[in-house]
């Protein structure tokens, strides 16, 4: 592993039962709570297995696998793996759930081109080296055809504050990169953009928000979700 990956998968190893005391609650009723409600109507359980890319402690992975989905489960940190696996196990004893995770880098994974009808990928390409090495790798997963959900932080989003260090020459585990630089570095690299959705920050009243271009929707949102289509 490269420094960074070392770096990002120490802290977010740390970082691993805190993100677990509160993931419910973000996917349920918080900033992740429109997420899968978008994912699920573009990517439907019939059409193949589906890849959550950095998938934490396994909340999503496993609310998708409980709705028919054969998923797999993917992140650079084994106490969240740990997790994840445990969360699995919990709801395997209600019923059996198609869900496998296992350690692994996004820009580098161990499957077959064209495995995935569908990719969540929430908040991730940010704390790699490469985005575009991300980018590119969800491609080959991805069937013809196939969708990208992507979350991108939004600039004064509080988890932005891990790429601080960088202005005093410190190594860092996250890039500076914006929505609207997500946006065109996926349509420079073989995916068409179908939709986007911003998740506000507390204090933006909504009807100011749909005033507004699209650019500065994206910079007002606590992170923008792009529905891609691999084209």
């Amino acid at each position: 592993m490269t420094q960074w990956s070392e770096m990002a998968k120490e802290q977010w190893d740390q970082f691993s039962a805190d993100w677990h005391k509160r993931s419910e609650a973000m996917w349920e009723t918080g900033s992740r709570r429109t997420i899968l409600p978008l994912f699920t109507r573009y990517v439907h359980a019939e059409n193949g297995p589906v890849l959550d890319a950095g998938c934490g402690d396994g909340y999503a992975s496993c609310k998708l696998a409980a709705s028919g989905y054969t998923v797999e489960g993917v992140d650079i940190a084994g106490e969240m793996i740990r997790l994840a696996k445990d969360r699995a196990n919990d709801r395997a004893k209600n019923g059996e759930i198609a869900v496998r995770f296992q350690t692994g880098d996004v820009s580098s994974l161990p499957f077959s081109d064209q495995t995935f009808s569908g990719i969540l990928c929430i908040n991730v390409t940010e704390f790699t080296p490469s985005p575009l090495a991300a980018l590119l790798e969800f491609h080959r997963l991805l069937k013809p055809g196939g969708i990208l959900l992507l979350g991108i932080l939004g600039p004064t989003a509080g988890p932005r504050g891990h790429s601080y260090r960088r202005l005093y020459g410190e190594a860092t585990i996250q890039n500076t990169m914006m929505p609207w630089e997500a946006k065109q570095l996926a349509s420079e690299n073989g995916y068409v953009l179908l939709e986007e959705e911003p998740v506000y920050k507390e204090g933006v009243p909504a009807e100011l928000a749909n005033r507004l271009s699209a650019e500065l929707r994206e910079a007002l949102s606590f992170l923008t979700l792009f529905v891609l289509k691999k084209g």
